[in-house]
């Protein structure tokens, strides 16, 4: 079942979310997140109207999928940045693409235009759940980002919603 998240979420969204943190470069936070950290993330994404969903299996969180703002500046207000996470013994499921086709839908219907998605490269199962989801990849930054102790690039990969 994927629905909207709520507040008695966050825990175990912060649990799937620190593992990415802890254990690989895919997310470029080096701390882990807490779970007001993420009460206040939900909310500032639902109060700007946009979808954070939660995927839930027997009773359980076992992934998420959200939406935030492209830019602040006004002609970005039809680009949303999305991103995916799954609990680590969920992957290969075909869950990730379930939560892309619900917020994509929900996204369409509030009027955005344009998805993007942002990779540590190199990472095939994203690419590949990107581009099964109709994205292309529009660009490639070399070692923008510095953990673990090394350079990563980052790939970013676009989807418009309205044609």
């Amino acid at each position: 079942m994927i629905r909207d998240a709520v507040k008695s979420d966050s825990d175990a969204i912060a649990h799937i979310y620190n593992y990415y943190i802890e254990n690989t470069a895919i997310s470029f936070e080096e701390a882990p997140v807490s779970e007001s950290d993420i009460q206040r993330r939900i909310k500032n994404v639902q109060g700007a109207g946009l979808p954070w969903l939660v995927a839930v299996e027997d009773d359980a969180v076992v992934g998420y999928a959200y939406a935030t703002k492209w830019k602040e500046r006004s002609a970005y207000r039809f680009s949303v940045e999305i991103s995916v996470y799954l609990s680590n013994q969920m992957q290969g499921r075909g869950l990730g693409a379930k939560l892309y086709e619900t917020i994509f839908s929900k996204l369409k219907e509030g009027g955005i235009h344009t998805v993007i998605g942002g990779i540590t490269l190199p990472n095939p199962a994203s690419v590949a759940l990107h581009e099964k989801m109709g994205m292309k990849k529009v660009a490639h930054f070399e070692k923008v980002g510095f953990k673990f102790d090394q350079w990563h690039d980052v790939g970013y990969w676009q989807r418009n919603l309205t044609i």
